[in-house]
Order: structure tokens, then C-alpha cells, then sequence
């Protein structure tokens, strides 16, 4: 399989830097994250990844510390370490704190077994 670096900023193509400077702003931070870096490859698959994302973390019936903690409730049923940390931060971000109660059951293996093929463990 092959595997390709990340799209820095200054490495960046202007459509890219355009969608990083609107990722940057519309979260208020000064850096790129390697998730929207690893996808920047594709400048089109990176905007609408984009899109998607600011329509679902906008407005809506849900507040922004609960749609992340649904993320976060997602990514560790998928087992993605890289996405529980980045989405714990996240809701950390948007007013978690350690005082909250927050379980999400990790996934039993059985449940991995079936829905991958593979064990577990890895």
C-alpha cells in the first residue's frame, strides 16, 4: 500500500492554503492538524471533507460538546486511537472537563471480530 507525506502548509498548492486558512480561522487555532494534512492530496476530497464537517459541527439541535462527544463515542467503537485523542481534545476544547462523568465502553473484541474479520488485537 502506498503512503503519502503530509501537505504542510508552506508545501501547499494556493486551493489548499485557501482551505487551511478557513479551517484554521473557522476553529480559531494557528495550525493544521495531520488529518486534514494527510487528505490535502486531494484538494477536493479535502473540501468537501471540509464542507461536511462545518455543516455537521455548525448550528443545530445538538450542541458542539455533544456532537463531539458522539465523535468520540464513534471513534473508539471504530478503535481509532488517533481519532479518540483528537475528538477528547476536542471536547475538551468546547467545555469538557474531567468532572463530567464520561464512560463509552470500549469494544469487545467479539464485536470487532465481526465486523472486521480480524481479532482485536493488534
Amino acid at each position: 500500500m502506498a503512503t503519502f507525506g503530509l501537505i504542510e502548509y508552506n508545501d501547499a498548492s494556493a486551493e489548499v492554503r485557501a482551505i487551511y486558512d478557513d479551517i484554521m480561522a473557522t476553529r480559531k487555532i494557528d495550525w493544521i492538524n495531520n488529518f486534514w494534512k494527510a487528505i490535502a492530496h486531494d484538494p477536493e476530497l479535502l473540501r468537501r471533507t471540509w464542507e461536511s464537517l462545518k455543516q455537521i459541527m455548525g448550528p443545530g439541535a445538538l450542541d458542539p460538546l455533544t456532537k463531539e462527544l458522539i465523535y468520540i463515542a464513534v471513534s473508539v467503537t471504530n478503535n481509532c486511537n488517533y481519532c479518540i485523542a483528537s475528538h477528547t481534545a476536542s471536547a475538551f476544547g468546547k467545555g469538557m472537563t474531567d468532572a463530567m462523568p464520561f464512560v463509552v465502553p470500549a469494544p469487545r473484541e467479539s464485536d470487532l471480530s465481526v465486523r472486521t474479520g480480524v481479532s482485536g488485537e493488534m
